[in-house]
């Protein structure tokens, strides 16, 4: 095992106990598993506060006060803390961890003198954490998500590695190889939402991830499945099937996944899908929509908006015409205006421009001879 890191002295013009605060910080990179993780460790006079962040999962932070020597663990994704607060690096984990702590005496394993920190040794190593860090405890907040109008290209063997939520959907198959191993109930769930859309769509049958060795840190490949009529057919790579699989994954995903974000800015997520794929799209946007999740999509899809419109008539869903807000860009000379067009109870387009639409009745209307 590798180790790198730096240190370095932090003083303060605030006091703890009368005296100038004067810190060592040492910072260490390590490794967990096939990860990265890394030690963080503050000490002031006899105290001191060391952070072990492994990987995503687990935080164990050790402190100790002229009193006594104490631990505590979290295993949670740490990534949910970290989101939204990456102004500074290091010092948000072990912050918001501590908050979670903080109002309760429960699970603290003594290494030293008493079995549980009194509130004094509390506040002390609040205030070391405070002052170094120089960063107050926020409530975690979720970001909205955006995707990219082209998502990244499918690969046919992937090895395992941490990545966070981003707009090509790089972290798609990593996340699903994740928790079909440590959460299995939420993996089952996820799969059977996907394979729903996959069926309304005609895209795919069955999703699954094929594991090539028996450990977490081997690689794997995202396999599909379709049936057909008297048998179901071979497992199929996702490199080996149509384009517009690959890169609607990265979007259904992300909206079916359980930590939604209360904002989702798409675009052009209908792209390589042929037009009942758009048009189950537009389901699955009704279907998600919500008073807790917003969605601004940017669409060249007339299946995906009619099957909105639809849907919005049959209140197959719980959204509303007034939930709908659809704005037209429309082409002016050199200008673009922007026109703000609504639908009714039946599904009807209001407050059109004369352009909306005109290219597809010149094209109906030559089909048929007019």
């Amino acid at each position: 095992m590798y180790k790198a890191g730096f240190s370095r002295i932090e003083t303060h013009d605030k006091e703890i106990e009368g005296a100038e605060s004067k810190f060592l910080f040492r910072f260490t990179f390590t490794q967990y598993r096939t990860r990265a993780a890394f030690e963080i460790r503050l000490e002031y006079d006899e105290s001191w506060v060391e952070v072990h962040l492994l990987g995503n999962e687990t935080m164990e932070v050790r402190a100790r006060t002229p009193n006594g020597e104490w631990k505590r663990s979290l295993s949670e994704r740490l990534a949910d803390f970290v989101e939204g607060n990456g102004d500074r690096f290091w010092a948000p984990p072990f912050l918001l961890f501590w908050s979670r702590v903080e109002d309760s005496e429960a699970n603290w394993v003594s290494l030293k003198g008493p079995e549980l920190p009194s509130d004094k040794d509390l506040e002390e190593i609040f205030t070391l954490l405070g002052m170094v860090s120089g960063y107050s405890y926020r409530p975690r907040q979720i970001l909205p998500y955006a995707s990219a109008p082209v998502r990244s290209k499918p690969r046919r063997t992937y090895d395992p590695a941490d990545r966070e939520r981003d707009p090509e959907g790089d972290n798609v198959p990593m996340y699903f190889a994740r928790i079909s191993i440590r959460s299995t109930d939420e993996w089952t769930a996820l799969r059977r939402a996907l394979e729903v859309f996959g069926k309304e769509a005609g895209l795919f049958d069955e999703i699954s991830v094929r594991r090539l060795g028996k450990k977490e840190g081997e690689p794997f490949q995202i396999q599909v499945r379709k049936f057909g009529s008297a048998s179901k057919g071979p497992p199929r790579n996702l490199v080996d099937v149509g384009y517009g699989v690959s890169q609607i994954l990265p979007v259904i995903a992300e909206l079916l996944r359980n930590d939604t974000a209360p904002l989702y800015l798409l675009q052009q997520p209908e792209i390589h899908l042929h037009p009942s794929a758009q048009a189950a799209l537009g389901t699955l946007l009704c279907r998600i929509s919500g008073p807790s999740c917003q969605l601004i999509v940017e669409t060249h899809s007339d299946h995906l908006l009619d099957r909105v419109r639809m849907d919005v008539r049959d209140k197959t869903t719980q959204l509303k015409p007034e939930d709908v807000s659809i704005l037209y860009f429309e082409r002016d000379d050199l200008d673009v205006r922007i026109h703000s067009i609504r639908i009714d109870q039946e599904g009807n387009i209001l407050d059109a421009p004369p352009g909306y639409r005109r290219f597809f009745m010149e094209e109906t209307n030559r089909s048929i001879g007019l």
